[in-house]
Order: structure tokens, then C-alpha cells, then sequence
């Protein structure tokens, strides 16, 4: 499923632009939300994030490694660059505690999310996308 460079440089400044991602997992206690300011489009079929916090969503993927991520932002809507401010994207997530992924998913991330504290022992999760569509179920520009 190849990403356009428009999505890739809109999820790359998610969170600067204050529409940060957010991704849903479940587990044992229900589901969970919750922003990631480092998630990246990794390449055509993944998504990926830096994991620092190690709370409710690493734990809730240590039981169900389903995800769903929200990207949404009115504004580009708004300004014509994106037809739907919410983009859905369903996929499988793998944790990359140490090894080359996890250090290609580290070297992709913005310089504030490499230097923020605790981020030399984060880890890497990479999404595999399943599918992906806006939120009227159209494909993604």
C-alpha cells in the first residue's frame, strides 16, 4: 500500500502541527488511547513509534498486538490538503526491543524525540498495515 509523501510528511509533523496520533490497543482491562508524538510512516506497509513511557499501551501489546491509529487534523482539511481531517489505519504491532529495526526506527524519528529523557532506552514498535482508509472508508491519498 504505498503512502504519499503528503501523509508521510503530515504524520511526520503531527505532533508539531497539534494533531498528534493516537493509538488504540486492548488488553486484559479494556482498551486504551493514547497519543504517540513519535510515530512515523516507517515505509509503504508500516507505521512506527518510539516507545518511552512503557505503560498501558506496551502492556495492553503484550497481550493483544492488534492497533488501531487515528491521525486526525482539521486544519489540513480544511486548507485542501488532506480530503478527510481523519485518516484510520489497522495493522499488527511488533516490539524491537533492541537490533537493527529498532535502530532504524530510532535513526527515522524527529531530533526531539532522540533526545528527549528516556529515549536511549526506548523501544521501537513497528506496525505492519493492514489496511488503512479515511473515516468515510475511502483509500488514503
Amino acid at each position: 500500500m504505498p503512502i504519499s509523501q503528503k501523509l508521510k510528511d503530515l504524520i511526520y509533523s503531527a505532533w508539531a502541527d497539534g494533531a498528534p496520533c493516537l493509538l488504540a490497543t486492548a488488553g486484559p482491562n479494556g482498551p486504551n488511547i493514547s497519543p504517540k508524538g513519535s510515530m512515523i510512516v516507517f515505509d509503504d506497509e508500516h507505521l512506527a513509534y518510539w516507545e518511552r513511557s512503557k505503560k498501558q499501551a506496551l502492556e495492553n501489546l503484550g497481550h493483544d498486538k492488534r492497533v488501531a491509529v487515528m491521525y486526525a487534523n482539521f486544519k489540513a482539511q480544511r486548507d485542501g490538503v488532506i480530503e478527510s481531517g481523519f485518516l484510520r489505519f489497522y495493522g499488527t504491532a511488533e516490539l524491537h526491543e533492541s537490533g537493527p529495526i529498532r535502530e532504524a526506527i530510532f535513526a527515522k524519528l524527529l531530533p526531539r524525540e532522540q533526545t528527549h529523557a528516556g529515549a536511549d532506552v526506548g523501544i521501537g514498535v513497528l506496525i505492519k498495515i493492514e489496511r488503512a482508509a479515511d473515516v468515510r472508508g475511502k483509500p488514503l491519498p
